[in-house]
């Protein structure tokens, strides 16, 4: 029987990890997994070495506060990993975290073949880590075809595969009235994955909604959480006292509300392409701590934080970030695209020509699947 360890770093990780191990579990192969996983790869009733919330740092900050739990968690992860012994270590996302274990266990076991999926953004910074990364990396997946020249310059193993989370997502029965029992038009909202994230953002986005219902009486706002951090979401939205305000995370509601929304309000990151996806008009918002962005700024030679918006080089997407990101810029964005039937016609127009070019004529975890069935037949 071969073995399979899978390696992720924070929930979109294990989100596309998750995709990719379905498909590859379909090919009816004797595979036995082990994982570094969240709610996802757990579901799928592999075992996680540890919880995936204890693993997750955001920012420069944060990372050098937990230096040395860092340490502990990429050391016991390597000995894990290399006890377990498997055939491929399967890497996803989290490039500081999952690389740094891969080149560790690729140096005390080279004979385990090493396949990371989600290449690290080297165009964004950092393009010189390319030629360290073909030292321990056997083969990259990449989301996105304007990648491929970053790698095959230093003749690195690589593949376009295009994005999983643009797959097309099966129609659900689910009669969202029972679920959320009220008839309203729905605005989504994802106030991000990470704890730190929703603790920033979750403030702020309380007080939007208040400033939203000062001014419209039928919309019915709908928080996205993952399920390790619902209820610090639902924490917030009852301190808030707010009436129209739900709390979700199961992730076949999720879809079948998202699908059911009239715009969405999103912390940047890969949820955003969920969101084009289904034709949802939206904006981006983030906000860290200002040492974090400073240091940010200086090192990245990008213009935009959404990938919609870099792959256009030019602002489709609004973005309000940092200082930008508060709730009054955001109450008059929403309310200057729900009330302009164009502006949300015109993104929807422009955002489908960009999410063509990320796609692949094959689904994407199907490409990947494939890929890494062969690397373990090798």
């Amino acid at each position: 029987m071969k073995r399979v360890f899978i390696l992720t770093g924070e929930p979109s990780g294990d989100k596309l990890a998750a995709k990719v191990v379905s498909k590859l579990r379909d090919k009816n192969l004797k595979i036995e997994f082990l994982c570094l996983g969240g709610e996802n790869l757990t579901s799928l009733g592999i075992k996680s070495i540890l919880n995936l919330h204890e693993v997750t740092y955001l920012g420069f900050t944060k990372v050098l506060k937990n230096i040395f739990k860092i340490r502990k968690n990429i050391n016991y992860t390597s000995k894990k990993i290399i006890e377990f012994n498997p055939d491929l270590l399967f890497s996803v996302d989290s490039p500081d975290f999952t690389l740094r274990i891969a080149k560790i266990v690729k140096k005390k076991v080279p004979k385990i073949k090493t396949v990371h999926f989600v290449a690290p953004q080297v165009w964004v910074w950092r393009e010189g880590r390319v030629k360290k990364i073909k030292q321990f990396i056997d083969h990259i997946f990449l989301l996105f075809k304007f990648e491929k020249k970053y790698w095959e310059k230093e003749e690195v193993s690589c593949e376009f595969v295009g994005h999983p989370l643009l797959e097309s997502n099966e129609k659900s029965k689910i009669d969202i009235n029972q679920l959320i029992g009220k008839n309203k038009a729905i605005i989504s909202i994802f106030p991000g994955s990470r704890i730190s994230e929703v603790n920033t953002l979750m403030p702020i986005l309380i007080d939007f909604v208040k400033l939203m219902n000062k001014k419209y009486q039928d919309f019915l706002f709908v928080f996205h959480s993952t399920q390790s951090l619902r209820t610090k979401v639902e924490d917030f939205v009852k301190q808030s006292e707010l009436k129209n305000a739900d709390v979700i995370s199961d992730e076949k509601i999720k879809n079948h509300i998202l699908k059911k929304s009239v715009f969405a309000v999103t912390k940047s990151g890969t949820i955003s392409l969920e969101i084009c996806n289904q034709k949802i008009p939206s904006i981006i918002i983030y906000k860290m701590n200002l040492i974090n962005f400073l240091l940010i700024k200086m090192l990245v030679k990008i213009k935009y934080a959404n990938i919609i918006n870099i792959a256009a080089d030019r602002m489709i997407i609004p973005e309000l970030l940092q200082s930008k990101c508060n709730a009054k810029n955001i109450y008059n964005k929403v309310s200057e695209f729900i009330e302009n039937q164009n502006m949300i016609e015109n993104q929807i127009k422009n955002t489908e020509k960009i999410l063509d070019s990320f796609k692949t004529k094959t689904l994407p975890t199907d490409l990947a699947a494939e890929s890494l069935r062969k690397f373990i037949s090798f």
